[in-house]
């Protein structure tokens, strides 16, 4: 009976340092079920858990070191030291902060003396007239980036296993929080809160554990796109550089901007509409969408509607940077046609001639700029996910 009480509390003590973490990172079968909920029981009340474990077979251990035989003891103290290994590989070497850090020096320059290659994909921020760049490569490893533009507070966020890019404002409740990656739900990044231990999505900025639990964060816009396209719409635009402390978990990502990484996780299925398809989504007056990444490479163009605002999806014939516009000018629905070349497009009430990014650049609408409106990137599973009753385009 003893022995099955000594091997019971080992066996629990272990199960719970490995279920904590198991739920809450990108292990086999962790991330399909809702298991937030029992995660964050086991995160709060971990010490509670291991006391009560230790106190279970802590009077046989105690026994069996006293009067117990050799090989008894070696297999106590083997059984411990097991567990004793599995506490810090689930505690630290595993835990998502002490993998993905934040950066020592975020620098920040100019185009001019920027050394990052043009063609690398960005999420850019504009606000109060001030513009700057978030390499992919980069915040995709750190997964948030604390900065201040346009004497704004923002945090910088991006999950390279759902695609997603957001930037958020920090106030909470009207205070500026600071925030660390704890882990992931459904395979998206998630932070925890310093103040009130509560757990975010990074996906959607809602609290989804915790006393916050409900609680939103205000999200800035932002765009995703290529370097040298971003630059020309901003050209005063600062670019944050890779620090060298990271320079070889940086590379760990060669590849992911195009979805030819090795890793299964982020690496994009080629095919539409599958698990890790790419999908282009946007939020319009609480209604959802998402078009295929792969018809708007090759059309280069889709005109479509959502909640009654006429839309615009274009791509640059890089085929990398992508705008949604809103195709409303002066009260009047503009319908588009492919341009003579690949580079502009042409209204069908004026023949004017626009650019990718929504200007017009010839015909009587000249100097007119389309709105652009907040859309994403993103794995197909994540995006139906968190929009469960998102619209297909092309789909019924």
């Amino acid at each position: 009976m003893r022995v099955a009480w000594l091997v019971v509390g080992l066996l629990c003590l272990v199960a719970i340092e490995i279920i904590k973490v198991y739920f809450i990172m990108p292990f086999p079968g962790s991330q399909r079920s809702d298991t937030v909920a029992v995660a964050y029981f086991l995160h709060n009340y971990l010490w509670w858990l291991r006391i009560l474990g230790v106190l279970t077979i802590i009077r046989t251990a105690i026994h069996y070191y006293r009067n117990g035989k050799r090989w008894q003891k070696y297999l106590l103290t083997s059984g411990i030291l097991v567990y004793l290994f599995i506490v810090y590989m689930f505690n630290f070497r595993f835990l998502a902060d002490k993998m993905f850090r934040q950066p020592k020096e975020k620098i920040f320059v100019t185009a001019s003396a920027d050394t990052t290659h043009p063609d690398k994909l960005v999420i850019g921020v504009l606000i109060n007239g001030e513009a700057r760049a978030y390499p992919i490569q980069v915040i995709g490893y750190h997964h948030q980036v604390r900065d201040t533009v346009g004497s704004q507070p923002i945090i910088v966020t991006y999950c390279t296993v759902c695609r997603t890019g957001r930037v958020f404002s920090p106030l909470v409740n009207g205070k500026e929080e600071q925030f660390r990656l704890v882990g992931m739900d459904h395979f998206n990044a998630m932070f925890e809160d310093a103040a009130t231990g509560s757990w975010w999505q990074q996906a959607t900025g809602m609290a989804i554990a915790g006393p916050l639990k409900g609680k939103q964060l205000i999200e800035i816009p932002s765009a995703q796109m290529r370097l040298a396209d971003w630059i020309a719409l901003y050209p005063g635009s600062k670019v944050m550089q890779p620090d060298s402390n990271y320079a070889k978990r940086y590379a760990g990502l060669k590849g992911y901007e195009d979805g030819t990484i090795k890793g299964s996780l982020e690496h994009r299925d080629s095919l539409s509409w599958q698990f890790k398809s790419w999908v282009v989504g946007v939020v319009f007056k609480n209604q959802a969408k998402a078009y295929d990444w792969n018809e708007l490479v090759t059309k280069k163009m889709i005109v479509d509607s959502l909640a009654g605002t006429p839309l615009l999806l274009t791509m640059e014939p890089n085929g990398r940077t992508f705008y949604v516009l809103d195709r409303n000018v002066e009260g009047q629905s503009l319908g588009f046609v492919a341009g003579p070349s690949g580079d502009r497009i042409e209204d069908i009430e004026t023949h004017s001639y626009w650019s990718p990014a929504g200007l017009c650049t010839d015909g009587p609408k000249k100097g007119t700029q389309l709105q652009r409106l907040q859309a994403y990137q993103e794995f197909w599973h994540s995006w139906q996910y968190f929009h469960p009753n998102t619209l297909r385009y092309g789909k019924p």
